[in-house]
């Protein structure tokens, strides 16, 4: 009796075993997410050999995370052989002694790290053998361009910025006519106006500097004169290779009464009055720029009142100058291009015969050589130096060859120091009977150091000959200037100044005294005054 029972109940163990196999393998994930109080199992022993599995486990509550996972059992282990909790092995049946039933505890899943393993392998191996790069310095910030809190604002006029300044100062002036022989000294008012004109376009360019004033001296009124110059330039870019210079130009003087140009004393100083324009056009071929000028310029000169009340005649010198000039030159780098260049003119007096009896109408031919530069934007100017030859209508007015110059440096030796300086060369007309033409030479520097942001000191020196060929007359100039220039604000400034001026004739028959072979004056003058920059 006792080998069938045996023979069925290792059947029941075989059927039990596969279907918890089954269904462990059907409910294996919802088991590894389910609580541990929602997956009780118990395994009940009744003696030896005498147990029951049941097949399907007691109902419990689905699980409260919504997953809706179906509750599950520990299925025993898969080998009928191995070892379980609660009884000593299935091979060899214990005693019919009851036993209590065991728990087996369920455990919760194991938590994942949290380390991210590496996502892939380097994409650059490790350079073996050679040393590490350095990196590089970190980069300077740019320093921010500091406003000036004294710069004038200006006024703006659609894409134009104006920069007008007016000025009035009062002084004393030692000698106002400028004369070696009526040296009475007065008070002087200046009364100056300026305006700067600089354009806001993309392509282009519109700049200019204007400048006028009236010296007006109530002690000596036949002293009062006007005074200025100014040019205005426009550049018209047609091309990337091509540009278009358009310039007008005038300036304003007066004539010392002591001129050699004047045969007898006069009581005013008669104004002089010259107006001009180019034209040019300038073409870029890789390095090599060549440009095309045409020029024109008016020269007039007003009537003198001699002592006596009588007009001096002076229309015989009112001329008109037509000239072309062109320049070639090479790019040896940015900002420095040396040239040559090959100038004409003619000079064509409105009456053909002067109060001398001289035709002095005249034709000029000459060239330079030159170059421009600029130094680490420190040091940057034009040279250019040559000689000039002109003929005369009048035979008896040999021609006159001479030197020509034009340079212009500006030199910036600190944030705080500009240097300044210009020098001239070139031929002026006269009316001294036998002389063709005067040889002028004329030379400034001017240093302007700010001490302050609103205290600039300029001190100035200026230098001039002239030479009348065929003639033994010579004049030499020579002035100093110191000014400061103190502003309270963007608007009001004040400015004082003072200006030495020496003058020296030899071998002139002056216009006071024939047979004086050596004239000159002196002059000093102080200003000080008021400036307005709207």
């Amino acid at each position: 009796m006792r080998l069938p029972w045996r023979l069925m109940m290792r059947r029941s163990r075989l059927r039990l075993l596969l279907t918890a196999t089954c269904l462990a393998a059907t409910a294996g994930p919802a088991l590894a997410q389910a609580p541990l109080a929602q997956v009780p199992l118990a395994l009940r022993g009744t003696g030896d050999g005498d147990a029951t599995f049941p097949l399907t486990p007691s109902p419990v509550t689905p699980p409260s995370n919504g997953t809706g996972l179906s509750p599950t059992f520990i299925a025993p282990p898969p080998n009928p052989g191995s070892p379980v909790p609660g009884r000593r092995s299935y091979g060899r049946p214990a005693g019919r002694s009851a036993r209590p039933p065991v728990y087996a505890p369920i455990r919760p899943p194991v938590r994942p790290s949290l380390i991210v393993p590496a996502l892939g392998p380097e994409v650059q191996p490790p350079v073996v053998g050679l040393p590490e790069p350095v990196p590089p310095p970190p980069k300077l910030r740019r320093r921010l361009a500091e406003d000036d809190a004294y710069a004038p604002l200006g006024l703006r006029v659609g894409t134009i910025n104006l920069f007008p300044v007016l000025g009035q100062s009062l002084g004393y002036d030692t000698n106002p006519n400028r004369s070696s022989f009526d040296r009475k000294g007065s008070a002087l008012s200046q009364t100056e106006v300026e305006l700067g004109i600089a354009s806001d376009w993309s392509n282009h360019q519109l700049t200019g500097q204007l400048r006028g004033a009236y010296n007006a001296y109530p002690q000596n009124a036949d002293a009062n004169r006007p005074e200025g110059a100014g040019r205005l330039g426009l550049r018209l870019d047609v091309t990337r290779d091509t540009q278009v210079n358009i310039e007008g130009r005038y300036a304003i003087d007066t004539q010392r009464p002591d001129s050699p140009d004047f045969s007898a004393t006069v009581r005013e100083r008669p104004i002089i009055a010259s107006e001009g324009a180019s034209l040019g056009v300038t073409q870029r071929f890789g390095r090599v720029l060549a440009s095309l000028t045409g020029t024109v310029d008016r020269f007039d000169y007003e009537n003198a009142t001699l002592a006596n009340g009588t007009v001096f005649d002076q229309s015989d010198r009112n001329l008109t100058q037509l000239g072309v000039k062109g320049r070639v030159g090479y790019e040896l780098k940015p900002g420095f291009v040396p040239f040559v260049e090959v100038l004409a003119d003619t000079r064509d007096y409105d009456r053909p015969v002067d109060s001398a009896g001289f035709r002095r109408s005249s034709d000029g031919i000459g060239g330079r050589l030159g170059t421009t530069f600029e130094l680490t934007r420190l040091v940057t100017g034009e040279i250019a130096a040559g000689a000039i030859r002109r003929s005369y209508d009048d035979p008896r007015l040999r021609d006159l060859t001479s030197p020509i110059l034009d340079a212009a440096l500006t030199w910036a030796i600190t944030p705080l120091t500009t240097i300044k300086g210009t020098a001239t060369a070139l031929v002026d007309e006269t009316t001294v009977a036998e002389s063709p033409g005067v040889r002028t030479v004329r030379g400034t520097v001017e240093v302007a150091h700010a001490l302050r942001r609103n205290l600039t000191l300029t001190t100035g020196l200026t230098y001039s000959t002239s030479d009348y060929d065929r003639v033994a007359i010579s004049q030499e100039s020579f002035g100093a200037l110191v000014r400061a220039d103190y502003k309270l604000n963007r608007w009001l400034g004040i400015r004082a100044s003072y200006n030495f001026e020496r003058y020296r004739t030899e071998g002139a028959a002056s216009a006071c005294d024939c047979t004086l072979s050596k004239s000159g004056y002196t002059a000093h003058v102080f200003l000080l005054g008021m400036r307005f920059t709207p």
